[in-house]
């Protein structure tokens, strides 16, 4: 089973799995599209929030960094007047001062990843899109800043004239990544935003083709015109794009065979997702507890026609 994850939806429904089939038999293939340089250490925050989840010391109030961190370097760094862009805590920053002497020391960004999964003792197989260096970034009125400026620091608050992924260009799929779809038939694209968690990894030459050869379910973050969490729909109208269920359909449809939309939707119209020869289907995907995770979970391996039972 591959998952396509970003951060906060796509963790959340990879917890689900979790209660289903073990560890062993899930790969993430992780976005890097919002790493960023802080203080000379090298962030990789969605891999770090897989990588916690995996570990069990996940944050899971915040979905992002290590439950009962302390920020004690962060503050003293903050009274001496260097202002970080992301919050670090102690523990998140040791492992990203790991990832660090290792790519320096001339490791890939994959290889790094290899060596924390190993450190945690994770079973799963999980993995950076690619070695390349590849940032969003946003474009304001007031000039070009990161995404994670723009989102944390900023708290999503100014107007989006447009956004980019810069050094895609000259980017790839890692390595790993192709290996790991050479050998597994399902898909999942989690419900992550599909503009800088998910379209970072899609921008990848090579990956939309490879999964038009796969089976495909993506779930969708938005319900009615807004997204669950997060600047998705902000994002999207940037972009042009209706802010809806359907404009996320839009964007997947060359690849997908299943698209999961929410039961509370009130916007979508199935029929409009089915025209575009995908099989729209509605699922409870709020997953505020470990056991509507596991229901959706479960849900998504039947689509799969997978007899979850029988994995365990």
């Amino acid at each position: 089973m591959i998952i396509l994850s970003g951060g906060t939806g796509s963790p959340k429904l990879i917890d689900g799995l979790r209660q289903l089939i073990p560890d062993k038999e899930i790969t993430v293939i992780v976005n890097t599209g919002e790493d960023i340089w802080s203080s000379e250490v090298f962030v990789s925050p969605d891999v770090d929030t897989v990588l916690y989840l995996f570990a069990g010391i996940l944050d899971k109030t915040k979905w992002w960094s290590i439950v009962g961190d302390t920020y004690n370097t962060y503050n003293q760094m903050k009274e001496l007047g260097q202002n970080e862009i992301l919050m670090l805590g102690d523990r998140d920053r040791a492992v990203n001062l790991v990832r660090t002497h290792l790519m320096k020391n001339g490791q890939t960004l994959t290889e790094a990843t290899a060596a924390l999964v190993k450190g945690f003792e994770i079973q799963a197989n999980i993995i950076p899109m690619s070695d390349d260096f590849i940032t969003s970034v946003i474009e304001t009125p007031a000039g070009k800043i990161h995404f994670q400026e723009f989102w944390v620091s900023q708290k999503g608050e100014p107007e989006i004239l447009s956004f980019e992924y810069e050094g895609i260009e000259n980017a790839k799929l890692s390595p790993a990544v192709i290996e790991a779809l050479s050998r597994e038939e399902h898909v999942i694209i989690g419900p992550s935003n599909p503009m800088t968690s998910i379209g970072p990894i899609l921008a990848l030459p090579e990956m939309k083709e490879i999964l038009k050869t796969k089976k495909v379910i993506a779930i969708s973050p938005i319900i009615g015109n807004a997204a669950v969490s997060g600047p998705a729909g902000k994002l999207m109208a940037a972009k042009g794009l209706e802010v809806s269920s359907k404009g996320v359909a839009e964007l997947y449809k060359d690849f997908i065979d299943i698209f999961v939309y929410d039961i509370r939707d009130d916007v979508i119209d199935p029929a409009e997702i089915e025209a575009m020869g995908i099989q729209a289907v509605a699922l409870d995907t709020m997953m505020t507890d470990e056991e509507k995770r596991a229901d959706l979970a479960k849900e998504i391996l039947k689509l799969f026609e997978m007899d979850f039972e029988t994995v365990l």
